[in-house]
């Protein structure tokens, strides 16, 4: 069983900083792509930002600039800095990660989500 647990949302004032975390846990054998989504209220869910096991990222044209992922392979753990949030960065945060098991290949996980409300 494999578990991805967010923690670091909240409520910030417009211009503020959150750093978001998503640790990953059980029987991981190796951990390949991770990232993070976030649906706002009546809409889809987007990529906001993604990072391979090896460092490469890529970020939503929305966030470039002001976001960073980062992961820590040793502690399964992928980590988003938000900077100069903006109130359309009010959504819930998703962690993703392509994890494969010591009894199953890569699949995709998710976490339950982390609520990020930035006021104005």
């Amino acid at each position: 069983q494999v578990q991805l647990v967010e923690s670091g949302g909240g409520l910030v004032q417009a211009g503020g900083s959150l750093r978001l975390s998503c640790a990953a846990s059980g029987s991981i054998f190796s951990i390949d792509g991770m990232g993070w989504y976030r649906q706002a209220p009546g809409k889809q869910r987007e990529l906001v930002a993604a990072i391979t096991s090896r460092g490469s990222t890529n970020y939503a044209d929305s966030v470039k600039g002001r976001f960073t992922i980062s992961r820590d392979n040793a502690k399964n753990t992928v980590y988003l800095q938000m900077n100069s949030l903006k109130p359309e960065d009010t959504a819930v945060y998703y962690c993703n990660a392509d994890i494969a098991t010591l009894f199953l290949r890569g699949m995709d996980y998710w976490g339950k989500g982390t609520l990020v409300t930035v006021s104005s």
